[in-house]
């Protein structure tokens, strides 16, 4: 998942040039979740397994015409930090994963801190209401 920009500042200066290829080479360059390899062209199908396309030879232009509804796509890994706190980049703390495992790692989390940001968002509305 992209770095968002006001939370740049929260990793290390060496992220993109160390930390993330040490980690990817940990993994083999695998999603340590489902084990999906980096870079693997496919589709998800309804019940969330992925299949590789590009190990078996499918061009993406011919599989979307043989099912327009399937979304095809390249799987790219992520860093998740465990803890969910960019400060802390130790090894330990974190997986690469790809989008989706990455995201149900992360779903509760971003359940939570959405709550909050609306709860706060009606504060602020419910502080500046005209009552009467």
């Amino acid at each position: 998942m992209p770095i968002l920009a006001e939370n740049l500042a929260r990793y290390p200066e060496n992220w993109l040039s160390e930390i993330r290829p040490a980690i990817l080479k940990r993994a083999r360059n695998c999603c340590e979740g489902c084990g999906v390899p980096n870079g693997i062209i496919g589709y998800r199908d309804g019940s969330g397994t992925f299949h590789g396309l590009a190990r078996a030879g499918y061009r993406v232009d011919y599989i979307q015409r043989l099912n327009p509804d399937v979304h095809v796509f390249r799987l790219v890994l992520t860093i998740a930090h465990l803890d969910h706190v960019p400060e802390h980049s130790e090894p330990a703390n974190l997986r690469a994963f790809c989008q989706r495992c990455h995201f149900l790692h992360d779903a509760k989390h971003h359940a939570e801190t959405a709550r909050l940001r609306r709860r706060a968002r009606l504060a602020l509305r419910d502080l500046f209401d005209d009552q009467g």
